[in-house]
């Protein structure tokens, strides 16, 4: 038997209600795709492109025009409650009671969810976050790393088997980044499913296993990461040659040749079509002799830009 899938969208449409009988805005154009058990799964996409609705739909917050969706096989509309219980998610912005310790936000959180008294992790999750230290201290003297490791805290307390994050990293310093990432996998290898929305696609090309792309409310695409980096058929190739250059040495196979410098040029070529030893045959022909060469795969961000860019 095949895992069922954590996450299932199918056919999923929202459409904002207009003002003075205009019609409103189609945020989400009937978007399907699956969330893999036990992996992480990256949810991509320029702003203003559905990703944020999708999530707040998940997460009860939305209604959706039509279409469905399943958090652990709970059905969002026939079954709420289980779905909610199934899911936990880590917001943008920075949302608890300033005034409240860690272990008081922790355990008013568990209480929403009718977890008794005697049922609560609230030590362990802040010893899981590092914030152990800080738990009787006010929320609001909290650094912005703890503020956001408190967050994932809050949004595990009911045990859920998915974690969603939505921009967790924004705005943030690249040592935070790091934390919330150590904490994240550890918490993927611990079994939980983890779906992630991110601008730092290079981020998202190191820790995500598969990655799906929505722009203008449509799924662009929904692939295993390393497929979908390898869909790029570009290259680039940066040569150095022994003289200053007037002209980048051009050839009607190149896609396209840039000057980096009077003696550098970074050479684009389909690798579907070329080798990088044919790019630099080609370059000697032209009576250059090669003194340095650099090379550079396509990466999640040409593909994302390329996709993006097209639609």
């Amino acid at each position: 038997m095949t895992t069922p899938p954590a996450i299932r969208i199918a056919n999923l449409v929202k459409r904002y209600a207009g003002i003075k009988g205009e019609e409103g805005k189609l945020a989400l154009k009937g978007v399907s795709f699956d969330v893999p058990q036990g992996g992480i799964f990256g949810l991509l996409g320029p702003n203003g492109a559905g990703k944020s609705t999708l999530i707040n739909i998940l997460a009860g917050l939305v209604d959706k025009t039509a279409g469905n969706a399943e958090i652990w096989g709970f059905d969002i509309a026939k079954n709420p409650r289980n779905a909610k219980r199934s899911i936990g998610i880590v917001p943008q912005e920075i949302v608890f009671d300033p005034f409240f310790t860690p272990f008081e936000v922790l355990e008013n959180q568990a209480g929403f969810y009718g977890i008794p008294a005697g049922q609560r992790r609230s030590e362990e999750l802040l010893a899981a976050v590092h914030l152990s230290d800080k738990r009787d201290a006010y929320a609001r003297t909290l650094s912005g790393g703890m503020k956001r490791r408190l967050l994932v805290a809050k949004a595990m307390v009911h045990s859920p088997p998915i974690l969603v994050l939505d921009e967790p990293t924004a705005g943030v310093d690249v040592e935070l980044r790091k934390q919330l990432w150590e904490l994240v996998t550890r918490l993927n290898r611990e079994g939980v499913t983890v779906v992630l929305t991110t601008h730092y696609l290079e981020e998202a090309e190191q820790l995500c296993d598969r990655i799906a792309i929505i722009n203008h409310g449509e799924l662009i695409t929904d692939k295993p990461t390393r497929e979908l980096v390898g869909m790029m058929a570009e290259k680039v190739v940066e040569v150095t040659v022994d003289r200053d250059m007037g002209q980048p040495p051009a050839h009607a196979a190149f896609k396209k040749a840039e000057k980096k410098g009077e003696r550098t040029v970074a050479i684009t070529y389909d690798k579907d079509k070329l080798t990088a030893g044919q790019v630099l045959a080609l370059v000697q022909d032209q009576g250059f002799v090669i003194e340095d060469v650099t090379t550079r795969e396509a990466d999640l961000e040409d593909v994302f830009v390329s996709l993006t860019s097209n639609v």
